[in-house]
């Protein structure tokens, strides 16, 4: 029998449509709607489409898009005057801006130049630090994203054994937090980590933010495990696949998300879903 498919375009919609009906209800109250602003710099084409699925994406959820597209060129400053700009602005109550960022601009300083009040993509130090103290206000899209499709599965995340694999601040570290917070027993992985296949076939939750392809096989997976994977990758075929072997996995596992049409679509969610709470809390609805 095979693995149940954790569908994160499905659950996506649900997302949006419940969050089109929260923005009506911002907008039937301040007369303004929630108000994201997405800033892009240089010419990346997966960048292009990566914003432009997060505005199509907004827009049917009822938030407004402020869009700035900036050339290559654009000096660490020029950046920094316009986030200060969107800080100020009461129509935007989420702020996006798109990584990487050029080689000359230096994203910790950018990211930090974001008001936490406006940091939708809950990457600043302050969003971090609420995290870790256990009082979030903004939690980073993609683990939010990962939690809620674990609570689809209706597994339960209390008591379970978590392996993490990654500890990027985008992911990893932020994950193995909100699982901790979760009442997880949580472990990360890492390069460094001995004997990796043993750890992760204690996993009864498997979450992969690696970034190597098919990395994760199935003989490092327990039987019946939720399997989450977060990795983007070509494989050399020149299709996208993820950092785990699905098909071969999709025998073991006993829920397991596909890419693509898993994380990413939720990540985008969880993106509007802080926007939305921000408008929520700037009108006084929270």
């Amino acid at each position: 029998m095979g693995a149940r498919l954790i569908d994160g375009k499905a659950l996506a919609q649900q997302v949006r449509d419940r969050l089109a009906v929260e923005s009506a209800a911002v907008l039937a109250k301040t007369g303004v709607k929630p108000g994201l602003a997405t800033i892009l710099v240089g010419d990346d084409p997966a960048s292009h489409q990566y914003v432009k699925s997060k505005q199509k994406a907004s827009e049917a959820a009822g938030i407004y898009i402020d869009d700035h597209k900036l050339s290559a060129s654009t000096t660490q400053a020029e950046l920094l005057a316009l986030i200060e700009k969107m800080n100020a602005d009461s129509k935007i109550h989420g702020i996006l801006v798109q990584l990487p960022l050029p080689k000359h601009i230096d994203s910790r300083v950018v990211l930090e130049a974001v008001s936490p009040d406006k940091d939708a993509d809950g990457f600043h130090p302050y969003n971090f630090g609420r995290l870790v103290e256990g009082n979030p206000v903004f939690e980073a899209c993609t683990p939010k994203g990962v939690i809620k499709m674990l609570e689809s599965t209706g597994v339960g995340i209390e008591g379970k054994r978590a392996v993490v694999l990654g500890r990027s601040n985008i992911v990893g570290k932020p994950l193995a937090l909100m699982l901790l917070q979760r009442n997880a027993t949580v472990t990360i992985c890492h390069s460094k980590t001995k004997d990796l296949p043993a750890v992760c076939r204690e996993a009864d939750l498997l979450l992969v933010a690696i970034g190597k392809a098919k990395f994760v096989t199935a003989d490092m997976v327990k039987e019946g495990a939720v399997v989450i994977d977060v990795g983007t990758n070509r494989w050399t075929d020149g299709k996208l696949c993820g950092d785990v072997d699905f098909e071969p996995v999709s025998q073991k596992a006993g829920w397991i998300s596909p890419v693509p049409g898993g994380v990413g679509p939720m990540t985008i969610a969880m993106l509007l879903a802080n926007t939305v709470e921000s408008a929520k809390r700037m009108a006084g609805m929270l």
